[in-house]
């Protein structure tokens, strides 16, 4: 191994070589953590990263007006009535809005990378035959979150702005001109980008650990997705939602 080598070897190997390799070449992180996983270093990051951010922005009036004009539109979009006792109840919720940024830092943090690691290795080791181990696929999932970890850095300071805790970058952004109520808005919505992204590059790490084409994993992956935003915007439409 030369020099240059050597030292792109280190930096693929570094904590930030890894996390900005996530972002710019996933396929090399990926083929580098599956021969040696590890997780815990990226996953305590990425968190602390989003936790950052949603402190930060519950600390401020403008974060937790946001939290309960989010609550007050999730309860519209669902055909609930929001009454004075309703929106009393929201500001009361707003005032502890750093449990909430931490109990979502933690969902879309360890929770999901734990808990997706745990159903990718029952589908694809159990159901699919594969041997990878449930270290490597963890390792897949922490690496990948990386990307969800972006969009918090990304979304803050826009949604700050915003005065909102809406994601500024669903589909939404390309249809401006729709009625925030009708179907396709509703469904655009409920499309992130940022979560398109991490999901393609999930499956890039999947594909790679069970020897499966990514592109096939990709369009499995984001279908899904897709599903659940349908399923989402019919049930807003079912129950009524105003907004």
């Amino acid at each position: 191994m030369n020099r240059t080598e050597a030292q792109s070897y280190q930096v693929s190997e570094s904590l930030p070589g890894r996390m900005i390799a996530v972002l710019r070449s996933p396929r090399a992180v990926f083929r580098s953590v599956i021969a040696r996983p590890v997780w815990l270093d990226v996953l305590v990051v990425s968190f602390a990263v989003s936790l950052a951010c949603g402190v930060v922005f519950m600390l401020t009036d403008v974060g937790r007006q946001a939290l309960v004009d989010q609550l007050e539109r999730t309860s519209l979009a669902f055909g609930q009535e929001v009454d004075d006792a309703q929106y009393a109840r929201f500001e009361e919720v707003s005032r502890s809005g750093v449990g909430y940024a931490a109990l979502r830092a933690l969902a879309a943090g360890p929770v999901l990378a734990c808990g997706g690691a745990a159903l990718i290795f029952i589908l694809f080791s159990g159901f699919g035959g594969g041997e990878a181990t449930y270290r490597q696929v963890l390792a897949v999932t922490a690496h990948a979150g990386v990307v969800l970890a972006l969009r918090q850095v990304v979304a803050t300071p826009i949604n700050y702005v915003r005065e909102s805790l809406a994601s500024p970058v669903t589909m939404t952004a390309f249809a401006p001109m729709l009625d925030e109520a009708s179907p396709v808005a509703r469904f655009l919505g409920a499309i992130d980008l940022f979560v398109v992204w991490w999901l393609v590059v999930l499956a890039i790490g999947v594909a790679l650990l069970y020897r499966r084409s990514a592109r096939a994993t990709a369009a499995a992956f984001v279908g899904a997705y897709v599903g659940f935003a349908i399923v989402l915007a019919v049930a807003m439409i079912v129950s009524g939602g105003t907004v």
